[in-house]
């Protein structure tokens, strides 16, 4: 009777071991369960108001084409520069160096740039990483919009001082692989500084930095960073026009 009860009590005890290690996973489960979505609801309600301060998710939808009038400062000189955009068809730079006429070209095919003050007799199709990165510059509504949809992947992976504000820091990856993390300040939800790995002309990949401040609304309603700092330079913006009417051949060589 004795060995029958200590049986009984040996399998008791292991049964108890047992659901409470079940419990004490169930339990880590739902935990990382939990946190998971509570991150995801982080991230989305963050987007939401990064989107909201740009005016809102559908007057940013009503955007078709930019153009952005200034100049960059590179090397000492402040070369007139324009950037016309028009939504998901294509993008044009337009630099005018030492009175000499530059441009680079972006569709969502190809990519090609005209640089004669380089020596260059003819257009050059730019090569396939230049044409990635470039390309998600096509949209205008930003990846930010319906990012789901578009086949984008956005995470919170922290918090980080910029410049002495307070910045979330969100990193997207995008339906072609290419990953990008942004900094959104914390009291204004605009982005004020992007990072992301870059291939140089010697073929090595280093993260670049650009840094976005000077946020106004144009006179149709639309807010954008009117100054932008970047490894080759800062760009300062004049005049930023929308939904203009734009000729697409601009985007033919």
């Amino acid at each position: 009777m004795n060995c029958y009860t200590t049986f009984v009590q040996q399998k008791f005890n292991q049964t108890k071991i047992s659901i409470m290690k079940l419990f004490k996973n169930l339990l880590l489960s739902t935990v990382a369960f939990v946190s998971i979505s509570a991150q995801a609801q982080t991230t989305d309600e963050v987007v939401a108001k990064m989107n909201t301060a740009m005016g809102g998710v559908e007057k940013i939808k009503t955007l078709t084409s930019v153009k952005r009038s200034g100049t960059m400062n590179a090397q000492g000189m402040d070369i007139p520069m324009t950037i016309t955009i028009v939504h998901l068809k294509g993008m044009r730079l337009d630099m005018e160096i030492m009175g000499i006429s530059n441009y680079q070209i972006m569709t969502p095919t190809s990519g090609s740039m005209f640089f004669p003050i380089s020596q260059m007799t003819e257009p050059k199709e730019l090569d396939a990483d230049a044409v990635k990165t470039g390309q998600s510059q096509l949209d205008i509504h930003t990846g930010f919009v319906d990012y789901k949809e578009k086949g984008i992947t956005i995470e919170m992976v922290g918090s980080e001082k910029v410049d002495g504000a307070d910045a979330f820091k969100l990193k997207m990856t995008k339906a072609a692989g290419k990953t990008v993390n942004y900094f959104v300040d914390k009291k204004t939800f605009y982005i004020i500084k992007t990072t992301a790995m870059e291939k140089g002309q010697d073929g090595t990949e280093a993260e670049t930095e650009t840094f976005l401040s000077d946020y106004k609304q144009n006179k149709d309603g639309y807010w954008f960073a009117y100054s932008i700092k970047t490894p080759k330079g800062a760009m300062s913006f004049d005049s930023i026009e929308s939904n203009i009417k734009v000729d697409e051949n601009i985007f033919k060589n």
